[in-house]
């Protein structure tokens, strides 16, 4: 399996949202980035409590992906050839409204909308992928454990990979959390998809109080590049953390530091890097 981010990847991306705000035990690992949606900085809230609502450690059924992702179909004729005229219209504007309610943060409308596009067209990508989206805004992870691990197999894509892996984290289902990630590296994915999905199944090994191994994962394959993009900050931001929370307080500060040349307004880092002065 190959895990070793692409440098070069100027495909076209979806927005995908921030990971969860952490808990205590994470609080410090930056999210990953804004894709055209609202910022982390927007989202300060716990997670805890759902952590704590965890029990055993996963292991969803889930069949293998496809050689590659399901082609793409818009909406609309998707919902045409599913539900038919004239319902596919109506559906399609749920669908639009709830994609505007979503970018507003207006969540919970947003999960209203979609009701009636999961509940007659739930072989619509769109819909499951968006309404898992909205309920892991609002912290309800299993519900958004349904949803996306139903778009993964629909679309066959690993998109949403790097979120449902941290729905599963919050539940503590670390086997799926590691299942995501075996699935993550071998897609290949462009190189900031595979950071987050690093960040979140290293906060994982963190939680189950495996400092070294969450350590190992950031470590791999890394090295400050020359030019960094923003997704080598957050992980060297994340690795920092690690770092301080070893009690490695030289090699945190340093990385610390080297993510504030690039990027000071980055999470806390210029605090901590006073901190660990």
């Amino acid at each position: 399996m190959n895990y070793e981010e692409p440098t070069n990847d100027d495909r076209p991306r979806k927005p995908r949202p921030e990971r969860r705000p952490p808990d205590e035990s994470d609080r410090r690992i930056p999210p990953p980035p804004d894709r055209n949606l609202p910022t982390a900085d927007d989202l300060e809230r716990t997670a805890a409590s759902a952590v704590s609502r965890g029990r055993g450690s996963g292991g969803h059924e889930r069949k293998p992906l496809p050689g590659r992702p399901a082609n793409v179909v818009e909406p609309a004729v998707a919902l045409r050839r599913l539900v038919g005229e004239p319902r596919c219209n109506t559906l399609n504007r749920r669908l639009r409204d709830a994609g505007k309610a979503f970018e507003a943060e207006r969540f919970k409308d947003a999960i209203i909308a979609l009701r009636p596009v999961v509940r007659e067209a739930p072989e619509l990508p769109e819909g499951r992928e968006l309404m898992g989206l909205a309920h892991y805004r609002t912290g309800k992870w299993k519900d958004a454990v349904e949803h996306l691990e139903a778009f993964r197999e629909l679309s066959g894509s690993t998109e949403q990979h790097p979120v449902l892996a941290d729905c599963h984290r919050a539940l503590k289902h670390w086997s799926d959390v590691d299942e995501l990630w075996a699935e993550l590296g071998e897609s290949s994915p462009s190189g900031d998809l595979v950071v987050e999905g690093r960040i979140v199944t290293a906060g994982a090994r963190a939680d189950r109080g495996d400092l070294d191994a969450a350590i190992r994962l950031l470590e791999q394959g890394w090295k400050p590049p020359k030019r960094p993009q923003p997704h080598h900050l957050r992980r060297a931001y994340a690795l920092a953390d690690l770092y301080d929370r070893a009690g490695r307080a030289p090699r945190a500060r340093e990385l610390f530091a080297w993510v504030a040349s690039h990027d000071k307004n980055l999470a806390d880092v210029q605090a901590r890097v006073r901190a660990l002065g």
